[in-house]
């Protein structure tokens, strides 16, 4: 007889995920391919094409990196969190569905900036669990002090954000898109320094987000060694 394991919120939130990515990568497509953009009354924005290509990477971005935490865990054996998977859905969700897809980024003020504090802290969060378990982990003889994992993960989340801008300067280049802002809504395209503040903006807003992660997280390893140690 066959036994059902009952779903977890994640794995239902993962799935809701996983179709509307599908539908979108659909959706975009078929707007590359029509002669024309469709035309939206009221909007000041309206889409053309190249910012439908853009659309449709991000969503085959998004369904690539979809089950990137589930390959991760199975591999290295470790558990990630219930809410850590919750908080990544909900962010590829509000990127690319909300973001690209229904145009957020124009439509809602700093929208980018919540999405990159956001994922700072996320990424920070992400870090510390994966260098504790390493230090938690009988298999692996490393004792790591609360001022290293913290300084990993800070490390760890900063990284990934400078590895973002990496991939948007580089798709930038390669397809003319405008994923680092560097054109406005209204198609004036950016210069100098004014060209180079939405980039710094996100490291910047991204290493905020990580060292409030880090310094939550190393303020509780050292109270759980103190309470040890008593």
């Amino acid at each position: 007889m066959k036994v059902y394991r009952k779903q977890t919120g994640h794995e239902r939130l993962g799935k809701l995920l996983f179709f509307t990515l599908i539908l979108c990568s659909l959706y975009s497509l078929a707007r590359i391919i029509l002669p024309k953009p469709l035309s939206v009354i009221g909007r000041e924005y309206a889409p053309v094409r190249s910012d439908y290509v853009l659309m449709f990477i991000q969503c085959l971005l998004g369904l690539v990196v979809f089950s990137l935490p589930s390959v991760v865990s199975r591999k290295w054996k470790f558990t990630i969190p219930n809410f850590i998977y919750i908080m990544y859905y909900l962010f590829l969700y509000c990127a690319i569905v909300l973001g690209e897809v229904l145009n957020f980024y124009y439509l809602v003020p700093h929208w980018d900036t919540i999405l990159h504090f956001f994922s700072g802290a996320m990424l920070g969060a992400l870090g510390f669990i994966l260098v504790s378990w390493l230090n938690d982990s009988e298999t692996v003889n490393v004792s790591l002090s609360p001022a290293f994992i913290a300084l990993f993960a800070f490390c760890f989340a900063l990284s990934c954000g400078a590895v973002w801008e990496i991939y948007e300067f580089a798709f930038d280049g390669l397809l003319n898109l405008n994923m680092q802002k560097f054109i406005t809504a209204d198609g004036t395209v950016l210069t100098g320094h004014s060209a180079l503040l939405d980039t710094m903006k996100d490291i910047i807003v991204d290493a905020l987000a990580a060292l409030m992660i880090t310094v939550i997280g190393y303020a509780r390893l050292k109270t759980e060694m103190l309470l040890k140690s008593k």
